[in-house]
């Protein structure tokens, strides 16, 4: 049946938030590598177009070919250790002759979408060891694919999206306590033997990133190296930071101290040029994307509203959390983009395919109807 929507329910507050850290990211992205900004553009142009398609799509509609979404995220994968791109010694991307694809983004969205019809149709059964066995299985070939090539940090961003969206689908806290429990020591564990030499669970450019995060005075010189400059041009930003595009022979982007500047560490640019009051202000608006998502989300008619809603709001929370607490050394060094704000034509553009859903939710006659 043809959807009616009303122009009064577009959730145009999420719409302006967007759009809104995407102008920041758009300068940020100039700052750091001004060859690199026409794309960033285009990505966000690109971005929105996709975003008010999908809002006006009935999100129903779309999660009746749930298995078939399902699908398609895996053969992307696949594609991608069979024809993939290398870059780095990661095989992370697919050709498509004028862009670059990186299939790993478009698997969290499709994760949400696959996720919130299948926990959906098992909302009475959702704390059967059943059904969450049955989740856990159909997460894993996701799991297994993208950790294949290597991507741990996407890998380990996945499995805290499946947690979320387990939760948000009613998943009791007697459950998720003890599994928590049961994780806690586990990563000790794990982080005890992937330390140990000739250990079988991490190529050595890992292990060597979590030895320098574990005793990053031993690794000034090698791969502590990124973190630490990114914490000291964060510092150096103090207050109101040093200027945005400043040109300073010392600062984090001409002088080499990262790699990559555009996406994994541009929070250290924001850091350097536009000091804590910059940080803050990505930071909250960031932060109220989430707020708005899940506001959205509560109002939502059914639970797979719910779920597309909280797993979005899920995803730019936790890929927020990584980012930042690898520049500011929290976590070990790791490849994930900050939301909107670093350069990456796919995820921005997928980022976007996420808002467009959660719209869409918004323009439904909500439950209180």
């Amino acid at each position: 049946m043809k959807q009616r929507y009303s122009l009064r329910d577009y959730k145009f507050s999420l719409v302006v938030l967007v759009l809104a850290i995407s102008v920041i990211g758009i300068f940020m992205v100039r700052s750091a590598r001004p060859e690199y900004m026409t794309r960033q553009i285009l990505g966000v142009v690109l971005g929105v177009a996709v975003m008010v398609v999908i809002s006006l799509i009935d999100y129903n509609w779309v999660l009746n070919f749930y298995w078939l979404l399902y699908g398609i995220n895996l053969i992307l994968l696949i594609a991608v250790l069979l024809v993939g791109t290398s870059s780095h010694g990661a095989t992370r991307w697919l050709d498509l002759g004028f862009v670059q694809f990186q299939p790993s983004d478009l698997a969290k969205i499709l994760t949400i979408l696959f996720f919130a019809r299948f926990l959906m149709d098992r909302e009475e059964s959702i704390k059967s060891p059943k059904t969450i066995l049955q989740a856990v299985v159909l997460i894993l070939p996701t799991l297994v694919l993208i950790v294949m090539q290597p991507n741990l940090s996407t890998t380990i961003c996945v499995a805290a999206l499946f947690c979320a969206l387990l939760y948000i689908a009613g998943l009791s806290y007697k459950i998720v306590g003890p599994a928590l429990l049961i994780l806690i020591p586990a990563v000790i564990i794990f982080l005890t033997i992937a330390v140990q030499p000739n250990q079988p669970l991490l190529k050595d450019y890992q292990q060597k990133r979590i030895l320098a995060w574990l005793e990053p005075e031993k690794y000034t010189d090698e791969d502590s190296y990124q973190q630490l400059n990114s914490v000291k041009a964060i510092g150096s930003g103090q207050l109101l930071g040093k200027g945005y595009d400043n040109d300073e022979a010392t600062s984090v982007k001409n002088g080499n101290f990262v790699s990559e500047p555009q996406t994994d560490f541009i929070f250290a640019i924001i850091g350097e040029e536009l000091g804590f009051v910059g940080c803050c202000v990505v930071i909250f608006l960031l932060l109220l994307i989430v707020i708005d998502c899940i506001l959205i989300g509560l109002k939502a008619k059914d639970t797979g509203g719910r779920i597309i809603c909280g797993g979005v709001a899920s995803l730019v929370g936790i890929q927020t959390f990584i980012n930042i607490s690898v520049t500011t050394m929290i976590f070990p060094n790791t490849g994930l983009s900050l939301p909107f704000v670093s350069y990456g034509l796919t995820s921005i553009v997928c980022f976007y395919m996420g808002i467009g859903f959660v719209l869409n939710v918004g323009l439904q006659p909500n439950k209180y109807q």
